[in-house]
């Protein structure tokens, strides 16, 4: 079978797994399974992008162990093959808000360790504009830039909505004057997507997947997205902070909480935007019991950022629903 014919057959399947970059297709070959890696045409791109994924992937595997095996990439077709980890995704069996395995845990932090000791020159380069290693508010800014872009984009469609769900015209006001405020860490090779959907846990060990949005910057951004998008209970929040801070190099870990706070707060505000508009489209094509779980997980997340702007997180499943009404009855 050659590559052509690999990705053929992706194309054809009827069964895939999708975040919002890529679509994944599990194929059997004489040499075992395999994972077709096909970015999606349309997607709305609301994340940092530095660096191709196969690149990534390349640079971090004389360091990191569990993460896909690279096999192929086709330019065009624009496609990747990565040997296929059998196994559930955690978010299988442990969904946002629950307790994870103890042995994830230790797993997430090793990872960030591991990214930590790759030296600049053996991660992928990086653009002249990119801030360099230290100057972590020119890395925040940075972020938060990309964030009014996704804002400024969508304002003029969402207007109403936004402020219906209380979303405020400048919602970056309450976070910009604070990035002068970070600490200055030297720089890692970051996954910057750890979630519960990219992670398989087998055997007793935790594989990492999604390097698309790998980026190098604050590694202190890395555990508040990381915090941000895996909504631990508070005792394995504590676990996973005094893990990292044991066990990464203090040059890494350096700084106050409230460098930490200002990461996670960034990234609510952002999700409240980004969502109300990922959500939307996906109410359209939604069933019912789909639909009533995105409304209520959107709540969550703009309440989350309610609280970042000093709002009451009042807003109610019911109030999500008819402010998208035209979506999802359209």
């Amino acid at each position: 079978m050659t590559w052509l014919e690999l990705y053929d057959r992706a194309l054809a399947a009827t069964e895939s797994a999708a975040g919002y970059y890529n679509r994944n297709v599990g194929v059997p070959t004489p040499d075992g399974k395999v994972n077709v890696r096909i970015p999606l045409a349309a997607a709305d791109v609301m994340d940092l992008r530095l660096w191709r994924e196969e690149e990534v992937l390349t640079s971090i595997r004389p360091y990191v162990g569990r993460v896909p095996e690279l096999r192929h990439v086709s330019e065009d077709p624009r496609f990747q093959v990565h040997h296929f980890i059998e196994g559930p995704v955690l978010d299988s069996f442990s969904p946002r808000g629950s307790s994870v395995p103890a042995n994830v845990l230790d797993d997430v932090v090793t990872l960030m360790d591991q990214l930590a000791r790759i030296p600049q020159e053996k991660a992928p380069k990086v653009p002249a504009h990119w801030p360099a290693s230290g100057d972590s508010p020119g890395f925040g800014r940075l972020l938060a830039g990309l964030t009014q872009d996704v804002h400024s984009t969508y304002v003029d469609e969402y207007r109403d909505v936004f402020a219906e769900l209380g979303i405020p015209d400048d919602p970056l006001a309450v976070v910009e004057p604070l990035w002068g405020t970070l600490t200055p860490r030297p720089f890692a090779v970051l996954h910057a997507d750890l979630h519960r959907k990219n992670m398989i846990v087998a055997d007793g060990a935790t594989w990492f997947l999604d390097w698309e949005l790998a980026l190098w910057g604050d590694p202190m951004y890395e555990i508040g997205i990381h915090f941000h998008k895996m909504d631990y209970p508070e005792d394995q929040r504590a676990a996973v902070l005094g893990r990292w801070r044991d066990r990464l190099q203090p040059r890494f870990t350096d700084g106050p909480l409230d460098d930490l706070d200002l990461y996670v707060a960034h990234e609510r505000i952002k999700s409240a935007i980004v969502d109300t508009v990922r959500y939307s489209k996906q109410l359209r094509a939604a069933a019912r019991p789909e639909r009533d779980f995105l409304i209520g997980r959107l709540a969550k997340k703009v309440n989350a950022a309610r609280r970042v702007w000093g709002s009451p997180p009042d807003l109610t499943p019911e109030r999500v629903a008819l402010s998208l009404a035209a979506w999802w009855e359209g």
